[in-house]
């Protein structure tokens, strides 16, 4: 019960003169007036573009995964622009193709490579083994990183196909007469099958020597392939490129998607509600 006084309340010094307007003690909700701002509005820059769900001017990554999809983007588009219409790059891509076409065993053990029976099954074992340690870590939709890699490989025959036929180009003299070369599904599905999986195993790894060996190693294999089906007189030069340029396209979409599942994931244990797992985490903290 409050106490009965016949005099009006006093003000009293302690906690509640913190909060009288402009004081600087403790809890004082103007206490910041008598204080230059840690951050003054008037040194930010605003020529930066944000990252996602921040307020702007917070530099971020948007401008980077703009350039990482829409660069590739475009320059798939040129070269199909210039195979479309019989461009110059096509006379380069002739000689180019006429200088490094030499068909011998070696060649065409790289450009295997890039064949779905070698390909597909690396990136299986690594999909079952990046789901086997994200289950067993507890790890909060653990299923949604190798899922997404599943289906951007299912995604190449989908795209590349329907590109050939309606491109229909001829292949180099060293092959049989036909149609249908541009772009190169053994590039892409190279480029997909060991890209992926090499953004699948890199959160595993922390230590940055081992991080840059692997993608060092999938750069590579890439490479050998390219340079396999060229050299074996598979494919022109352009072929290849461009079913880089596309699937540089698509790895860029996988990347942005596992770094969003990356920051919203974390680790749960399983049958734990949010509001759980929000004061598990602040008891881990304070403790």
């Amino acid at each position: 019960m409050g106490d009965f006084r016949p005099w009006p309340p006093q003000l009293r010094p302690g906690r509640a003169l913190a909060h009288t307007p402009g004081a600087s003690g403790s809890g004082s909700p103007h206490r910041s007036d008598s204080r230059p701002p840690q951050t003054p509005r008037d040194g930010r820059r605003s020529d930066l573009i944000g990252r996602p769900g921040t307020t702007p001017p917070v530099p971020g990554r948007p401008t980077s995964f703009l350039l990482l999809l829409g660069l590739p983007a475009l320059l798939f588009a040129l070269i199909t622009w210039q195979v479309v219409s019989n461009g110059l790059l096509l006379r380069v891509d002739r000689r180019v193709s006429g200088a490094l076409a030499h068909p011998d065993r070696f060649s065409e053990l790289l450009a295997d490579l890039g064949d779905i029976g070698v390909a597909v099954p690396v990136l299986t074992v690594v999909l079952a083994y990046v789901a086997w340690r994200g289950r067993a870590a507890g790890t909060y939709r653990w299923w949604l990183p190798p899922l997404a890699a599943a289906l951007l490989m299912a995604l190449v025959p989908a795209l590349v196909v329907p590109l050939k036929v309606l491109i229909d180009r001829p292949g180099t003299p060293v092959v049989p007469p036909g149609t249908g070369y541009y772009p190169s599904g053994h590039t892409a599905t190279a480029a997909v099958a060991y890209g992926s999986a090499t953004l699948l195993l890199l959160p595993r790894f922390r230590a940055v020597h081992t991080r840059r060996a692997l993608v060092i190693a999938c750069a590579a294999v890439n490479l050998a392939v390219g340079f396999g089906l060229v050299r074996r007189g598979y494919h022109w030069p352009l072929d290849v490129v461009a079913s880089w340029c596309l699937c540089a396209v698509l790895l860029a979409s996988l990347w942005i998607f596992l770094l969003r599942v990356g920051r919203t994931g974390g680790r749960r244990e399983f049958g734990e509600s949010e509001q759980s797992v929000l004061v598990r985490r602040l008891g881990e903290q304070s403790a």
